[in-house]
């Protein structure tokens, strides 16, 4: 693998070989092995694998009708009404990015569908999870629900109930603290919003038990603060090795990877703790991380430390690059 032919595979479904074989039926419209892959998931009781799923099988499912067909022929199937509330949720959001005029009908029909679906599965975290997805569209914090008192100091009013709820279901559910993290990003502009969102992975990192992908949160404010400084433009590697950034990418290393499965994580959290590890020259540690990658890869972060962020082509040399370095470091 470390050989120079390499080319890195980008795709959603990552490690889960099943989820692999699921969305290539969905793309031909077929739902029967997305109802039997959720119902394995369910059995199995692994809440941050179910929420996982359903997330990127929605991905999928949003473009097409195939989640109201499942429902026509189940409709009283749990998992089809989850489903549906995600398949909302994804469109209303695409809708929010592209200023599309139907934004708030779909706003509306999510709302009622994640209602429904935490009505049908109390004890589902995904519902809540959906609901703080849709936070992030009302902007200017006119509901009640997105505008509760913070649970600690240094953090803003937000949809803290709803985390709160989607916690008491799943502990440190990985979607829902990034949820949170992306309406603090969209709740007003400017660097208040970045200093909200620091305050607040710090906040989630140091409650979070060993093993949670919550310890790589602070990773992500860290691209962020880079990206909104233009950092790419400037040439600020330096802030990759300032030495808060080096405490930040040790955490994710010592408190997350070493005491999980890799292979059951997101990518796009193995890229950035890659990413953060040979940033900080810590070239060693990156390549236990790149190797654990395997062939896979994601865009972001990536992209941000190239000269045009839109350019896939460039991210990916980036990617190569930086884990040929690493890989080849002597040990």
């Amino acid at each position: 693998m470390p050989g120079q032919d390499f080319r890195p595979v980008y795709h959603p479904a990552g490690h889960d070989n099943a989820l692999r074989g699921v969305l290539q039926d969905l793309r031909t419209g077929r739902w029967l092995s997305m109802a039997e892959l959720l119902a394995d998931t369910a059995r199995s009781a692994d809440r941050s694998l179910w929420t996982r799923r359903t997330q990127v099988l929605a991905t999928v499912a949003a473009g097409s009708d195939v989640v109201q067909a499942w429902l026509t022929e189940q409709p009283h199937s749990i998992a089809a009404a989850v489903m549906r509330a995600r398949v909302a949720v994804e469109r209303a959001l695409r809708a929010h990015r592209d200023g599309h005029a139907r934004t708030a009908e779909l706003w509306r029909l999510a709302r009622e569908a994640c209602g429904d679906a935490a009505r049908v599965a109390p004890a589902d975290p995904v519902p809540w999870v959906c609901l703080l997805a849709l936070a992030v569209l009302d902007d200017e914090q006119r509901m009640r629900e997105h505008r509760v008192g913070p649970p600690g100091p240094m953090l803003p009013p937000g949809p803290w109930g709803l985390l709160a709820e989607a916690d008491k279901r799943d502990p440190h559910n990985r979607e829902a603290y990034h949820r949170m993290l992306q309406f603090l990003y969209a709740r007003q502009p400017g660097s208040a919003s970045l200093s909200e969102a620091v305050n607040f992975v710090q906040w989630a990192a140091a409650s979070a038990p060993p093993g949670s992908p919550l310890h790589a949160l602070p990773l992500y404010a860290r691209v962020e603060r880079y990206r909104r400084d233009r950092g790419q433009e400037r040439a600020l590697d330096l802030h990759w090795v300032a030495e808060d950034a080096i405490r930040d990418a040790d955490r994710g290393l010592d408190a997350w990877f070493d005491r999980t499965d890799p292979a059951h994580e997101s990518l796009l959290d193995l890229c950035h703790l890659a990413h953060a590890l040979w940033g900080a020259l810590r070239f060693d540690a990156a390549a236990r991380v790149f190797t654990a990658l395997g062939p896979y890869w994601t865009p972001q972060p990536w992209a941000y430390r190239t000269r045009d962020p839109a350019d896939r082509a460039l991210a990916e040399e980036l990617f190569t690059r930086a884990r040929s370095r690493c890989l080849h470091a002597p040990r």
